[in-house]
């Protein structure tokens, strides 16, 4: 767990997303995939920091938020501009291009 990693819930999601520039990693502790980017999400955390937000949402845990964004598969990423959905990629990526995602917000 990386301290620059926020976590989210079904309470503070809103409250996060709302200014800025905020990438949101939907996962689950069984998937598999979600394991495997989860060090590239904490790195990106680390280099980003206070330029981004960069978090992850366990749907199991918010079922509410993954229900609203029509969450189905993970891991599910999406960057919030302001509040808004700008980006969804669902399964794998890779850190150079979820960075220039970020960076082009």
């Amino acid at each position: 767990m990386s301290e620059h990693v926020k976590y989210l819930n079904d309470e503070n999601f809103e409250a996060t997303i709302k200014k800025g520039v905020t990438l949101v990693d939907f996962y689950a502790d069984w998937c598999g995939p979600c394991r495997r980017i989860a060090p590239v999400i904490e790195e990106l955390a680390a280099e980003l920091n206070g330029k981004a937000v960069i978090a992850k949402l366990d749907v199991e845990q918010a079922q509410k938020t993954t229900a609203t964004f029509q969450v189905t598969s993970i891991p599910t990423i999406i960057l919030f501009k302001d509040g808004q959905e700008v980006k969804r990629i669902v399964g794998l990526a890779d850190k150079e291009s979820l960075k220039k995602l970020i960076l082009s917000a």
